[in-house]
């Protein structure tokens, strides 16, 4: 299995387990509120409930890619750590 493959399930399995920790509110105007408490400043907000967790998912997509450019520390959800140095095999390993 190469690692970009084992890369992607692995942000998959986060990206799963962080919408999981989800909170949505509907607002006075009827639109709606996500949040994912662990994962800060990661919020949406959308006409309908739907919208808003497409959108909630999307900005916590971009905001772990980001956070994993900057050298963020990213919180650790479902005992998945991001934060961890990735380990490079040697090419004739491969």
């Amino acid at each position: 299995m190469s690692s970009k493959v084992a890369a992607r399930y692995v942000l998959s399995e986060y990206v799963e387990n962080a919408m999981a920790q989800a909170v949505y509110d509907k607002l006075e105007d009827g639109t709606f509120t996500g949040r994912i408490p662990p994962c800060k400043g990661v919020v949406a907000f959308e006409a309908t409930l739907r919208e808003c967790e497409d959108e909630l998912r999307s900005t916590l997509e971009d905001w772990i890619l980001i956070g994993l450019k900057l050298g963020h520390r990213l919180p650790v959800i479902g005992s998945i750590d991001l934060n961890q140095e990735p380990t490079h095999e040697p090419v004739d390993a491969l």
